[in-house]
């Protein structure tokens, strides 16, 4: 079945989504610096902008379409632990923040490998981190392919694999011809949605269901675990939920996708605006939509695909054209993850290997076309590997985001603050955690009742102290910048 007037207002957003990526488009084709503005938007993001490009970035097709599903079956515990992500903006540009601003700009760095690159002095290191990059972030993109053709499918009716497809021609031709502006610009009107879609959503639902007392009651009788912190199968210990914690909140910082937002502001007038909005604005999304996901288990009962409570919790309890402007949201916020995705292994694969390794003389027009063929060939590629959706497309996301924070995390933290951190604790540290987040998310996941990512992040923590220690002899201190 086809929802016409829940379609039409998505359209009439994807219209104003183009406009903008064709706006941005002239910006990226009279930039004195192709690589600065394709990739960083110039860095001149205000503080919403920064708020908001952050928040639409971090808020994916995770927090809309899987973390409801995830909280339909599990009940309030899972809220509970969503809720660890409500500092996630404030540890990466407080922690990153005017440092990483600066050292990034005295680098003329564009990329978080650039700054890795000139840190550490080591091809070795742009080597790991380029297919830590783009293997993982192969897998977090797959998941946000995923949520767009499963919300698709659940308006128009159409099967998975032409959802699919209509998904990725829209978001690679805006993408493609506008780059990092494009996608800073969209954030700003996506993240707003994302707000605005979420509290909407939540106050109709809470109506549809008779109010919180009689949705609550409704739990209880079906299962009294539902509002058990612990979750309806008991598998959320305090052990599992405080590790959780270093993937979600944490860990973010060694997120490459979210680390160079704290490249692209203005000033620090900027970066202090960003953490207020961005704080309030995550808090409102996570808790909302999570728990959202538990108060539609009485009112649209038996849902049986959890990817698909989201899309039609919103079609029975909100009139559809409201339901295609709160459908936006979930529209928004997998779409600028895509982009954000999108852009960073582009800029990965042209500036970190092809001008690297393949071409260091590459001229800007040789540079801009690679960067539009390889963001081209990402985009089909995700789309083939999509074909075959994961049951739970949050645990693909997850898992992006623990091989990333296992490679990434103490690299750049240690980085910026630490002085004796050098080229072989780096690629010691980096090797560990990788090798040990794939073993162990494959033979014992949920090792010891904890999240896999605790154990890989405490030991390439240990790993890059002690090899760095050991081969201080070995090396020129490089970090006479830091």
């Amino acid at each position: 079945m086809i929802h016409w007037q829940v379609i039409i207002p998505l359209l009439l957003f994807l219209a104003i989504i183009f406009i903008i990526g064709f706006w941005a488009n002239k910006q990226v084709r009279t930039s004195n610096s192709f690589l600065q503005e394709y990739f960083l938007g110039g860095r001149e993001m205000g503080g919403f902008l920064l708020a908001m490009t952050m928040m639409a970035t971090y808020g994916s097709a995770s927090s809309f379409i899987g973390g409801p599903g995830v909280s339909y079956n599990l009940g309030l515990g899972w809220v509970l632990l969503s809720m660890a992500q409500l500092p996630a903006g404030y540890f990466v540009l407080m922690i990153l923040g005017k440092k990483f601003a600066i050292i990034s700009r005295r680098y003329e760095a564009i990329t978080l490998i650039d700054f890795l690159k000139k840190r550490y002095e080591s091809n070795i290191v742009i080597f790991i981190s380029a297919i830590s990059i783009i293997v993982f972030l192969f897998a977090s993109m797959t998941a946000q392919w995923v949520g767009g053709a499963r919300l698709i499918e659940s308006l128009t009716g159409l099967n998975y694999t032409a959802a699919l497809l209509i998904f990725a021609v829209t978001v690679l031709v805006y993408v493609i011809i506008g780059g990092f502006r494009a996608v800073a610009l969209t954030d700003a009107m996506q993240g707003t949605v994302m707000i605005i879609g979420t509290v909407i959503l939540l106050i109709g639902t809470i109506m549809a269901g008779g109010g919180l007392d009689n949705i609550m009651n409704s739990l209880v009788t079906e299962d009294p675990e539902m509002l058990s912190p612990f979750g309806s199968d008991g598998s959320l210990t305090p052990l599992y939920v405080s590790t959780f914690w270093i993937l979600i909140g944490l860990g973010v910082i060694g997120l490459p996708q979210i680390a160079v937002r704290a490249m692209s502001y203005k000033d620090s007038k900027s970066l202090h605006l960003a953490i207020l909005i961005g704080t309030i604005g995550i808090g409102t999304i996570m808790f909302g939509m999570h728990l959202i996901g538990v108060l539609a288990r009485p009112v649209v009962p038996g849902i049986e695909v959890a990817d698909t409570v989201m899309p039609i919790l919103t079609l029975e309890v909100l009139h559809p054209v409201l339901a295609g402007i709160v459908l936006a949201a979930p529209m928004a916020a997998i779409m600028s993850t895509v982009n954000a995705l999108l852009i960073l292994v582009s800029s990965t694969v042209v500036k970190d290997i092809y001008l690297n390794f393949i071409n260091p003389k590459a001229s800007d027009k040789q540079i801009k076309n690679r960067s539009f063929l390889v963001t081209t060939v990402i985009g089909l590629a995700v789309v083939f590997f999509a074909l075959k959706p994961p049951e739970f497309l949050i645990t693909l996301n997850l898992f992006a985001f623990g091989g990333l924070e296992s490679a990434f995390l103490w690299s750049v933290v240690f980085g910026l603050y630490w002085k004796k951190a050098n080229k072989y604790g780096v690629i010691s540290s980096m090797i560990t955690g990788l090798l040990l987040y794939i073993y162990i998310t494959r033979e014992f996941p949920n090792i010891f009742g904890m999240h896999s990512v605790t154990i890989p992040v405490l030991a390439s923590f240990i790993v890059f102290i002690v090899v760095s220690l050991l081969t201080q002899h070995k090396t020129k201190l490089t970090s006479t910048d830091i």
